[in-house]
């Protein structure tokens, strides 16, 4: 009895049985379409925001975030250097590092790598490699000893195990023979395996890098590259901008945009677009209570004016049916975020359920990555409601402007 009439008589309208079974049709067609949009946009938001997640931890897990270059010449104090890089908040560590392209041999077998010359007790304390060890672990990195780490990927393309013997040759790096100018070359003995589940399985070589500094005809321990590990990887120009004010053109300074910006690029694109595409679906179901609200104007006009000439002001009729529109609105977008978060906490135990695998025999073990975002929810819910809103708002006008002479002549 407390209510606005306007609110009343609009929520009464909502809940009415009497209506026609088309507009009645219409309107449970509005709310279900609705419902699925907003299921399906949560659902897909999230999925795509775990493979996002994935996506930077397996790959920007090992390529350097930010990369400092003494353009080709040995860092001095290189202890010194990486205790003043690591005072930076959005720094999580700096570790020294040679890098070089070369050829990876096993018997029978020649593939194309990255070596990279790391020291063991900077990196097991950042490395994501040192965490996804599947045999050994980086402290068999030891310098004269001449072992080397491989992915899980380039160990079963080259069909060896721990204790085979692997050739390292560096065609950048040459050296007079009898036989002529020959690449350097020398025999490592694999001491351990890791698995990231990413590309970088396959191309990437770890050694000791003094072990690499040999190769590369330096002094043992030269070392012409400095890398930060962030704890957001995104950040990662900011830092650049920092350190390029303070290096004076000192150094070179690179970020893991140079090499992998467009693959990030590509799936933030690709997250947009599926966002608008399922924002579409939204748009369109919510724009039915246009036609259901329309009939309902066109079912009520008697009533319309009769409540005109009781004293009820435009506004007021306006009210009524913008009202009548949003609890159709909002029982969709309620019961459709409830129902896309569910899925969304249980899909992985749904798609079970069925022997459903959307990621292909290759992944058989794998499930789908969830990164459910509270902010993400509460943005759709509002989008949702705002376009419900917006649908209301021309039946309504229509409704205000009802002319209770016209209507009530032959009532």
């Amino acid at each position: 009895m407390f209510q606005p009439v306007s609110l009343f008589i609009g929520y009464r309208y909502s809940r009415s049985q009497s209506r026609s079974g088309f507009v009645s049709f219409i309107t449970f067609f509005s709310i279900a379409g609705i419902l699925l949009g907003v299921a399906s946009l949560i659902t897909v938001v999230s999925v795509m925001n775990g493979f996002e997640g994935q996506l930077k931890q397996r790959i920007l897990g090992l390529v350097p975030h930010v990369v400092i270059n003494k353009q080709q010449q040995a860092f001095t104090n290189v202890d010194l250097l990486i205790s003043q890089y690591s005072k930076d908040p959005r720094v999580k560590g700096a570790t020294p590092y040679l890098e070089s392209e070369a050829f990876i041999q096993a018997p029978g077998k020649l593939q194309g790598v990255l070596v990279q010359g790391v020291y063991p007790e900077f990196e097991k304390q950042h490395a994501l490699v040192a965490q996804k060890m599947q045999v050994g672990n980086l402290d068999t990195l030891q310098s004269g000893q001449y072992n080397l780490i491989v992915g899980m990927a380039l160990a079963r393309k080259l069909g060896v195990k721990i204790g085979d013997k692997l050739r390292i040759a560096l065609p950048n790096k040459t050296i007079f023979t009898p036989m002529g100018r020959v690449p350097v070359q020398r025999t490592f003995t694999l001491s351990g395996v890791f698995q990231v589940s990413s590309q970088v399985d396959e191309h990437m070589v770890l050694i000791h890098a003094q072990d690499a500094a040999r190769m590369m005809r330096k002094p043992k321990d030269y070392v012409d590259n400095i890398r930060l590990y962030l704890y957001d990887a995104f950040d990662a120009d900011a830092v650049k901008a920092s350190l390029v004010n303070n290096a004076n053109g000192k150094f070179d300074i690179t970020t893991w945009n140079a090499s992998q910006g467009n693959l990030f690029a590509a799936v933030q694109i690709e997250k947009n677009m599926m966002w608008l595409m399922l924002s579409l679906i939204v748009a369109v179901a919510a724009f039915n209570i246009v036609s259901a609200l329309v009939m309902v104007v066109i079912d009520k006009q008697g009533e319309i004016g009769i409540l005109q000439t009781l004293g009820m002001k435009r506004h007021q009729i306006l009210h009524i049916f913008i009202t009548q529109g949003m609890v159709n609105g909002l029982w969709g977008t309620i019961l459709g975020a409830i129902a896309g978060v569910l899925l969304t906490l249980n899909i992985n135990s749904i798609l079970s359920f069925f022997g459903v695998n959307i990621l292909g025999s290759g992944f058989v073990a794998q499930t789908l990555p969830i990164d459910l975002k509270a902010e993400q929810v509460v943005v759709i819910i509002a989008s949702a409601i705002l376009m419900s809103l917006t649908a209301t708002l021309y039946p309504a006008y229509r409704a205000s402007k009802t002319q209770p002479a016209e209507v009530l002549r032959n009532e």
